[in-house]
C-alpha cells in the first residue's frame, strides 16, 4: 500500500500497457461521442483524423484504467480535486498499444485535513514502441497519510 509520503516528486509509476480495440472504440463512440470520424471509417478517412480514432474521452477512460492498474488500487487514494490541463495530442487508433506513466510533480500536506496530503500528477501517454506522445494530463490527487491510515 502506498501512502502520501510514498508520492514525492519526481516519483514515477508505469501505466499500461493497454490494447486499444475497435470494438471497444465504436462501442465507447455510439454511447458516449457519436461522431463520425469515431464511428464511420471512410467518415474518419475524410476528417481532420484521417483515420478511424478513439474519442478524446475514450482515451482519457483508458488512461483512468491504466492509472487504477498501476498505482491507484496499491494506494491510499482519496479522489481528486479535479483536472487542470488535458491534452489529446496525436489520435488514438485501434491495435494501438497504449503505455506511459505518470509522474509526481508536487506533493504537500492539507493544512484544514493533516491527515491528507495531496498531490499534483502529469500522465503521458505514447504508442508502445514510439516515442510520440498521444495525450498528456495534468490533475491533483488526494491521498491519506502513513499515520492517518494507521489510526
Amino acid at each position: 500500500m502506498r501512502y502520501f509520503e510514498d508520492f514525492t516528486p519526481g516519483t514515477r509509476f508505469a501505466l499500461g500497457p493497454y490494447t486499444v480495440e475497435r470494438e471497444a472504440v465504436l462501442e465507447f463512440a455510439r454511447a458516449f461521442d457519436p461522431q463520425p470520424f469515431h464511428l464511420d471509417e471512410d467518415a474518419a478517412n475524410q476528417s481532420l483524423l484521417a483515420g478511424l480514432s478513439a474519442s478524446g474521452w475514450h482515451t482519457a477512460a483508458m488512461m483512468m484504467r491504466m492509472m487504477c492498474d498501476g498505482y491507484l488500487l496499491d494506494s491510499s487514494s482519496q479522489g481528486s480535486p479535479g483536472v487542470s490541463e488535458l491534452k489529446w495530442l496525436r489520435p488514438v487508433r485501434p491495435g494501438h498499444v497504449l503505455v506511459g506513466e505518470a509522474e509526481v510533480l508536487e506533493a504537500r500536506l492539507v493544512r484544514s485535513r493533516p491527515e491528507l496530503g495531496v498531490c499534483r500528477m502529469r500522465n503521458t501517454l505514447r504508442e508502445q514502441g514510439t516515442d510520440e506522445v498521444l495525450m498528456t494530463c495534468e490533475y491533483g490527487l488526494f491521498l491519506k497519510t502513513r499515520a492517518a491510515a494507521a489510526q
